[in-house]
C-alpha cells in the first residue's frame, strides 16, 4: 500500500521542515505538503525537505481535499505543520488499515509541552479516542483514498472539518488508534493556558453538535483566542 502524507500549511515555516523529516522517515511514502499561499518561506523550505508542493487557496478543508485529489497513494494521512508522526508509523497505519471493519484509524495524542495538566489532557484525548472512536486532527488521521471519496472528502467548513469528517466515517466503520503517538505542538495550550484551551475547544464540539452554524463557531473561537 502506497501512501501519501498531506500536510496542509500556512506560514509555518519554522515547523514544516520537522513535519516533513517525520513523514520520510517511512518505506513507500510520499509528503505532499498544501500550500495555502503562506507569505514566509514554509513552501520553498518543503521543497528543500523533499516534500512535492502545491499551492492552493487558505483554508484547511480546501486544502486537506486538493491534497487527497493529488496523491499518488493508495492511503491518505493528514498531518497537522506543527505535529510529528512516530518512528514506524507507516507500518501501524498499513496494519490498521488491513484490518476487517475499520474505516479508518489515528495516532494517540502527545503534547510537546511539560506540566501534570498537559498529560491529563493527553490521557482524555486518548480515552476519548479509544472508547468513542473520535479523534481529532490533531492525530494524524488515516484511511484509504477510496474510502475518503466514498464519504466526499472533508467537508468544506471553516472549523470543526476533521470532527466532520470522522463523524461520517464512523457510519461506515470502527475507527481504530494506534499503539503510537504523535507530538503535537504544545504552543497554543501554552501561549493560551491549559484550562482555557480546554474550555474552548469543548464549547466548540458542543456549538458544533448541538448546530450551532460553523461560520458562527469560527468567529467565536478566533475571539477567544486573540485573532482578529
Amino acid at each position: 500500500m502506497f501512501l501519501t502524507v498531506i500536510i496542509p500549511a500556512f506560514n509555518e515555516e519554522a515547523s514544516i521542515a520537522s513535519a516533513i523529516n517525520s513523514a520520510r522517515r517511512a518505506e513507500n511514502v510520499e509528503v505532499l505538503v498544501v500550500d495555502g499561499g503562506s507569505t514566509d518561506a514554509t513552501a520553498r523550505i518543503a521543497r528543500e525537505g523533499g516534500a512535492r508542493v502545491i499551492v492552493t487557496l487558505t483554508g484547511r478543508a480546501f486544502q486537506m481535499n486538493a491534497g487527497a485529489e493529488a496523491a499518488s497513494g493508495d492511503a491518505l494521512l493528514f498531518l497537522h505543520a506543527d505535529t510529528r508522526l512516530p518512528p514506524g508509523y507507516d507500518k501501524h497505519v498499513r496494519r490498521i488499515l488491513a484490518r476487517p471493519g475499520v474505516a479508518a484509524g489515528a495516532f494517540r495524542l502527545g503534547i510537546r509541552a511539560s506540566g501534570v495538566s498537559v498529560r491529563l489532557v493527553e490521557h482524555m484525548a486518548n480515552l476519548r479516542s479509544r472508547y468513542l472512536h473520535l479523534p481529532y486532527g490533531d492525530q494524524a488521521v488515516f484511511l484509504e483514498k477510496k474510502r475518503f471519496a466514498q464519504v466526499g472528502g472533508f467537508p468544506e467548513l471553516p472549523i470543526m472539518e476533521d470532527f466532520a469528517l470522522v463523524r461520517h466515517l464512523s457510519k461506515l466503520g470502527r475507527i481504530a488508534l494506534a499503539p503510537a503517538a504523535v507530538s503535537t505542538s504544545g504552543r497554543r495550550w501554552v501561549r493560551m493556558g491549559i484550562w482555557r484551551t480546554t474550555w474552548i475547544n469543548q464549547t466548540v464540539l458542543a456549538a458544533y453538535v448541538l448546530g450551532v452554524p460553523p461560520e458562527r463557531i469560527q468567529r467565536f473561537y478566533r475571539r477567544d483566542r486573540g485573532i482578529l
